[in-house]
């Protein structure tokens, strides 16, 4: 007999399910609100070009100027926020030094999931919350936005901000002038 271990199933589901946020949780954390963020969004998706399954990882800097940026796509078949966190780290890793040094986190880092499905919240876009905050805590950035971009449009979760351009179904727009 053994006490105090479970393994199977439900231990996984549960240690998985504790590597997630609620909406509720993300909107408390006092993650900083982007001044402009269909401006954003729409710079995202002009240089990479998502389709469902595409995730960006972006670092801006304290203007919201876009400093890097890197798409990948994470295959899972169940949203595990740790997985998702080692994925942003390294992609963080490759596109900018980390800023472990500074006193204060300077740049910001944010996330636009493009996906199939509403704009409402799903189990996977909160193992993607936790995967951001941890990821900027390690990378030493400030824990920024987490987007989703859909067939119905664009939103940003813990906000009610949101757009219907782009989406994942219709090409951004190009800047006037």
């Amino acid at each position: 007999m053994a006490f105090g271990t479970t393994s199977g199933p439900a231990a996984h589901s549960v240690t998985r399910l504790g590597r997630t946020l609620e909406p509720a949780e993300w909107a408390a954390g006092g993650i900083p609100l982007l001044r402009n963020p269909r401006e954003v969004v729409n710079g995202l998706c002009l240089r990479h070009r998502p389709v469902p399954g595409t995730v960006v990882v972006a670092v801006l800097e304290p203007d919201e100027r876009l400093r890097a940026s890197a798409s990948f796509t994470v295959r899972t078949a169940m949203p595990d926020g740790w997985e998702f966190r080692n994925a942003l780290l390294s992609r963080l890793r490759r596109v900018i030094p980390h800023d472990l040094r500074l006193r204060c986190p300077v740049r910001t880092a944010l996330v636009l999931s493009c996906r199939d499905g509403d704009g409402g919240w799903t189990e996977e876009d909160g193992a993607w919350m936790w995967a951001l905050r941890d990821a900027c805590s390690l990378h030493g950035l400030r824990c920024g936005a987490y987007v989703t971009l859909t067939q119905s449009g664009w939103r940003v979760m813990g906000e009610d901000r949101g757009g219907r351009r782009p989406a994942a179904n219709r090409p951004p727009e190009l800047a006037a002038g």
